[in-house]
């Protein structure tokens, strides 16, 4: 096969794939890694934190309490390689930089919120489902 022929087979491939629904439940999906970032414990946290508006990273790192600064910084990058987040750098002295939700960021943590607020508003239930659990099978 000449490399034209594979470059046109490519081309088809890619071309076929972007006219496919995005399928989370499919391993080639590209959603599967920004649902990953999005419910992720720190960045479910981080979105959910930033959904109260603009925050700087330490009041962020506060806010997001046993987060490390590595792996903020690192959650941080991901959701606005996604578009969750936008990250505006100030030129002053020191430097001042600001997280806020892009309006995509915005919806996500929405919905995000409401699961938040549904497991919170159970754990009473959801803590003496564990017990009983823990009571068959032994306290581990």
């Amino acid at each position: 096969m000449s490399s034209t022929q594979e470059r046109t087979e490519d081309t088809q491939e890619r071309t076929a794939e972007q006219d496919l629904p995005y399928d989370v439940f499919a391993k080639a999906c590209p959603s599967r890694g920004t649902l990953e970032h999005v419910t992720g414990r720190w960045g479910a946290l981080t979105v959910g934190a930033l959904h109260q508006g603009s925050l700087r990273f330490n009041e962020l790192r506060r806010r997001v309490d046993g987060v490390s600064e590595k792996m903020l910084s690192q959650t941080l990058q991901a959701l606005e390689r996604d578009g969750l987040v936008h990250r505006e750098a100030q030129p002053t002295n020191p430097p001042r930089v600001d997280y806020e939700l892009t309006p995509l960021g915005h919806e996500v943590a929405e919905r995000l919120l409401a699961l938040i607020h549904c497991v919170e508003g159970r754990m009473d239930e959801v803590l003496a489902a564990r017990e009983r659990y823990d009571a068959t099978r032994g306290a581990r």
